[in-house]
């Protein structure tokens, strides 16, 4: 069944880490349904988020722009967003809520985006910068004290990606002081210029 953005956002809109958390993603699962449905719509969009995600690090490897530990870093961030999202989708599936799937959006990457590192690092640089703001405002926005721990970890999992691929694009590692977090519009508007 073919998802549409809107329409899966709209239901209650904009919006346990690893295998290894296996505790952590169950109590996540057992929580879910008790959680609001503001909580359930920053789910639902951090889903979105790491779908995007996925997408975007699969394009980068896929393109082969890379080797060593640049290549091996790439790697990790993919498998990382991975994990966000089975996190995540836990707890929307915990919540009986639907999970959205690869297939459902149509990604909107610019033209010639993983023609060079040089371009590909600068939109990698611009999209984590947008997953780390929608991952703090879900922070900000999230009532339960459980999803509000999940969304922070992630967070900081977002900006060692972010560190990474800044290191790649101007060969600075470290950024800002306190990031931008985007509150659901503007997430919402952030995921717009990427997702269909």
């Amino acid at each position: 069944m073919h998802v549409d953005r809107t329409g899966l956002l709209r239901v209650g809109f904009a919006g346990a880490l690893t295998a290894a958390s296996a505790g952590l993603v169950t109590r996540g699962a057992r929580a879910a349904g008790g959680l609001g449905d503001g909580d359930l719509a920053q789910a639902r969009i951090v889903v979105a988020v790491e779908l995007l995600a996925a997408a975007f690090y699969t394009r980068v490897l896929d393109a082969k722009l890379f080797r060593g530990d640049a290549e091996k870093d790439l790697r990790r961030a993919l498998f990382n967003e991975q994990e966000h999202y089975r996190s995540v989708g836990d707890i929307l599936t915990g919540a009986a809520q639907p999970v959205a799937q690869p297939g459902d959006f149509d990604y909107g990457f610019p033209a010639h985006a993983f023609g060079s590192r040089g371009v590909a690092v600068e939109l990698g640089v611009e999209l984590e910068s947008g997953f780390l703001g929608t991952y703090l405002g879900a922070v900000d926005a999230a009532s339960d004290s459980y999803l509000k721990t999940t969304f922070a970890r992630i967070a900081c999992s977002e900006a060692e990606h972010l560190s990474v691929l800044a290191r790649l694009h101007a060969n600075r590692s470290v950024g800002l002081s306190f990031p931008e977090l985007l509150d659901e519009s503007h997430a919402s508007a952030f995921l717009d210029t990427y997702l269909t």
